[in-house]
């Protein structure tokens, strides 16, 4: 089989990063991730509207929307008005959600339950709102969030484990129920990423540059994701470069789930 030549490059590169026409909705588009992820939708020319508690961080050419995902009448209300001013739904990144740490003693029923409905009850009525539009799209996909914690154990992520790995079961069942009508569904599975919420968490450790190089030792490249790398991932799963790709949890790691390096003594 011959070897493709340079058009042949440049050609399968256009197709990779080319969202020319793509209406694009990202919940939690207002920092980290979500941001990242917006701004290099619409860098690949799709037109992206960023729905967030508070959207006013996104700025041109994104369009903001106000919308909590733990309101029904809320988040519904700021899809339509997405889908109203973008002429429809392409793309769908289910990405707002809040952490939690601690183990199973040491958050109350009330944290679990604020976390759950946020970080798996929130994608699922992102999801039901934007469906109509999804089915009058010819490249309809969803991309969730999810995390490394929803295959592997870390320790006081309880919760947030919970959480991810109802994510990661959402998403496959999402994509069995929706592949007859050509809507794509999947996960990136994110490591430990340098995002606000990571730095937080960093500053409020007793020790906060032992606290990072903690982070970093675990996985294998030896430093935190970048909101940015994880972005390229979901706009790959988003494009309809990844036409046969669905139901499918991809990681973004740094080798954290599934490579396991020879330990090295002192």
């Amino acid at each position: 089989m011959p070897l493709p030549d340079a058009g042949q490059h440049a050609r399968l590169a256009a197709v990779v990063t080319d969202l020319t026409g793509l209406k694009a909705v990202v919940t939690g588009g207002g920092s980290g991730i979500g941001l990242a992820t917006a701004r290099l939708l619409a860098s690949r020319g799709a037109t992206v509207a960023v729905l967030d508690l508070d959207p006013a961080a996104a700025g041109p050419p994104l369009l903001g929307f106000t919308a909590d995902v733990a309101d029904d009448e809320s988040i519904s209300g700021a899809v339509r008005a997405a889908a109203a001013a973008l002429g429809g739904i392409d793309i769908v990144v289910n990405n707002a959600g809040i952490g939690a740490a601690g183990t199973v003693e040491d958050n109350s029923d009330a944290e679990w339950h604020r976390v759950l409905d946020v970080n798996v009850v929130g994608m699922v009525r992102t999801a039901r709102a934007a469906l109509p539009f999804l089915r009058a799209s010819a490249h309809p996909a969803i991309v969730n969030t999810c995390s490394i914690v929803a295959t592997a154990g870390l320790p006081q992520r309880a919760l947030y484990g919970a959480s991810k790995g109802a994510v990661l079961s959402l998403t496959l069942a999402m994509a069995a129920d929706h592949v007859r009508e050509g809507i794509r569904v999947n996960c990136v599975n994110p490591g430990t990423a340098d995002t606000p919420w990571v730095q937080r968490l960093l500053a409020a450790a007793a020790d906060p540059a032992a606290e990072r190089a903690a982070l970093q030792a675990r996985q294998p490249i030896g430093r935190l994701v970048t909101a940015e790398e994880v972005a390229e991932a979901i706009a790959y799963l988003a494009s309809p470069a990844a036409a046969s790709v669905t139901g499918a949890a991809l990681a973004v790691d740094g080798g954290m789930d599934g490579v396991r390096l020879r330990q090295v003594p002192p």
